[in-house]
């Protein structure tokens, strides 16, 4: 038996974008629970990093530099660890973005790192992303995305979080409990 169907309608909804990209990415990723800070023009990268996590003892990054810094804070590197049960215990993981999403403060990364565990088991995650690399929405994003050689992509938005049903929110469940995007 066949059922008429209405004709689909063309979509029509032009996508979300924004004047000021760098003001909405940080207006919504302090939404979404985490944080972003703008690296002002001759700030030390690692100072702000250490400004931002004094705690932190254990620190891990791939990243080499930065605009020209050097990242010193770090004390290791996650490629130099064979079993990536390693990583536990790691207190803050510097990771670079490739690109951030200004209409969910999602950042999109690539597998940079032999253990990609260290993205999730960190307590906290700086994500490094360059201010010419945000775009307005997901749209814009996949477009952006190199569909490459690497081995595994995600976009993070904010630290994790899970609620049950009685809707107790809990952060930090299933990845970082505090993630800090710097814009540079």
């Amino acid at each position: 038996m066949r059922y008429e169907k209405p004709d689909y309608a063309p979509l029509e909804q032009e996508a979300l974008t924004y004047a000021d990209k760098v003001a909405q990415f940080c207006s919504v990723m302090q939404l979404v629970g985490g944080k972003a800070v703008v690296l002002g023009e001759g700030e030390d990268i690692n100072e702000v990093i250490t400004r931002l996590y004094p705690d932190a003892g254990r620190i891990a990054t791939c990243v080499d530099e930065v605009k020209g810094q050097a990242i010193t804070c770090a004390t290791f590197r996650p490629d130099d660890v064979s079993n990536p049960g390693e990583l536990d215990g790691t207190d803050l993981a510097i990771v670079q973005g490739r690109v951030g999403v200004c209409e969910n403060g999602a950042v999109w990364v690539q597998q940079d790192v032999e253990q990609r565990a260290v993205y999730f088991i960190s307590e906290a995650l700086v994500l490094l992303v360059d201010k010419s690399r945000l775009v307005n929405n997901m749209h814009e994003a996949y477009k952006c995305i190199d569909t490459g050689s690497y081995g595994y992509g995600v976009f993070i938005s904010g630290p994790s979080k899970t609620a049950d049903i009685e809707q107790a929110l809990v952060m930090g469940a299933h990845g970082a409990r505090d993630v800090t995007v710097i814009l540079i």
